[in-house]
């Protein structure tokens, strides 16, 4: 049995020639067996050298053709290249090559292409083997504790890709954080590839491609409001810093928690300028799910039955509900349609001084009434949040479906251009739009223009303690 390996540049002619000749003696001879082996000409060079240096051989062209010694051991037995082949060929089975040179030269161009499109394919499946990083600050809070189960749900990522989960608390317990490591092992997760844990900045992000940023100042702190902004944008210009460093360039960053969320994303975005404004976000969600609810239970339907809350201005501070576009399915009126049928909330909702008064009193109330029952900020309804975001990204939402996020202003609405601003938007194909048919009357405009100036002070305040970068 005769056995040949061919080698050579993608795009060299006598490649091409010698794997015609190879390829009528392998039709013709049922022991005639040969291994090609096609190189891209910027490969080319380097893959020479190291082949000759491994079996002690001399050749500096292409091809490069030598016979395997079977059942022998041992390196294989240079032929040479192009001519040398030939000459064996001609030599021992009396073939020779009558080739072209167009059909030569045709030939290896179409080699070259298809060694590219082979490459390309490899780089694509083995993007498709790498794990996705999923980064989680504030790690050891009750948020992310919920929140890690949800990850690995279905429908939350396409494909349903292997996941590498990164848990950093700064300057947290090592012993806790090691605790909830083995927590989360213990699931048997068939998604997860491994978790680390991380106490310090000197990795952080690394090859992230979803950023979960929870932080919020220590409880301590929370009365002084001035250092609560200053550890915020400390913190946050950071991060910012580190993201455009480190992670993935098409990182998705979700900034959530109880304090300073607007200005937490406006910080993180101005200090990575690498970023685009459409991969930082801020998660009103929640907010929007509570508003949602006080509407369902006041209509007595289900909540899958409301949709389109809208939450404007600033998330954790001077916020507005608006319900223009709100609208019940399922509502028992007098007037009924098939499944589809949807009448506005605003039309249905006959008691006035409930939607101009309890209503805006009750979500000014909630949060400070959960946390007096609790004893904690709220933590299930804050994941729940991340993960309905996170779907509607990967996912997109259903047509004409609105989602409330803080995102930066791009002058619309009359909100100064750059501001981080809970707007309602519209997800497609793995990007969000803000919808444009949106009507602002007078009493909206008023609220627009409150959290707009609590966000410019908010802004100064944190200016202050933000370095400019050099």
């Amino acid at each position: 049995m005769a056995k040949f390996v061919l080698a050579g540049r993608a795009d060299c002619p006598h490649f091409a020639k010698a794997e015609l000749l190879a390829d009528t003696l392998h039709g013709n001879l049922p022991d005639f067996h040969v291994h090609k082996v096609r190189v891209h000409p910027r490969d080319w060079q380097q893959w020479l050298e190291v082949t000759c240096k491994e079996n002690s051989w001399k050749h500096d062209r292409s091809p490069i053709v030598w016979r395997e010694l079977i059942n022998r051991g041992g390196r294989g037995l240079l032929l040479g290249g192009f001519n040398e082949f030939l000459e064996h060929v001609q030599g021992y089975y009396g073939l020779t090559s009558d080739m072209t040179t167009e059909l030569m030269m045709k030939i290896s161009a179409e080699n070259l292409q298809t060694t590219e499109q082979c490459l390309e394919e490899e780089v694509h499946y083995g993007s498709l083997m790498q794990p996705l990083h999923i980064w989680i600050t504030s790690a050891l809070s009750l948020t992310c504790y919920n929140l890690i189960p949800l990850l690995f749900g279905p429908g939350v990522f396409r494909d349903d890709p292997a996941i590498s989960l990164h848990l950093l608390e700064v300057d947290g317990s090592q012993e806790a954080l090691d605790g909830l490591r083995m927590e989360v092992e213990d699931m048997a997760l068939a998604q997860l590839r491994k978790v680390m844990v991380h106490t310090t900045l000197e990795q952080a992000f690394q090859n992230a491609r979803v950023i979960v940023a929870l932080d919020d100042p220590e409880p301590e702190q929370q009365s002084d409001v001035e250092s609560k902004v200053r550890k915020t944008a400390e913190r946050f210009q950071k991060y910012g810093q580190l993201i455009g460093a480190m992670a993935h360039k098409e990182v998705r960053v979700i900034v959530a928690g109880n304090s300073f969320v607007n200005l937490k994303c406006a910080t993180l975005l101005e200090s990575a300028p690498s970023l685009s404004h459409k991969q930082c976000v801020v998660m009103a969600t929640q907010l929007e799910k509570v508003a949602t609810f006080q509407i369902v239970q006041k209509l007595n339907v289900t909540a899958a039955d409301v949709t389109n809350v809208i939450v404007w201005g600033n998330i954790t501070g001077n916020f507005h509900i608006d319900l223009q576009r709100a609208k019940v399915f399922r509502y028992q009126g007098a007037i009924w349609g098939p499944p589809g049928f949807s009448r506005p909330v605003v039309d249905v909702l006959y008691d006035r001084k409930w939607l101009e008064v309890d209503f805006p009193a009750l979500l000014g109330s909630h949060r400070e009434t959960l946390v007096s029952k609790t004893r904690r900020e709220p933590a299930l309804s804050a994941a729940n949040g991340i993960i309905a975001v996170l779907r509607a990204w990967n996912y997109g939402s259903s047509p004409g479906e609105v989602l409330s996020l803080g995102v930066p202003s791009t002058g619309q609405f009359g909100i100064p251009a750059g501001q981080v601003f809970s707007v309602p938007v519209l997800f497609q194909s793995g990007t969000w739009e803000v919808p444009t048919d949106i009507v602002i009357d007078e009493e909206l405009r008023g609220k627009l223009e409150a959290a707009v100036e609590q966000l410019r002070e908010e802004k100064e305040t944190a200016s202050r303690y933000i370095k400019s970068p050099k």
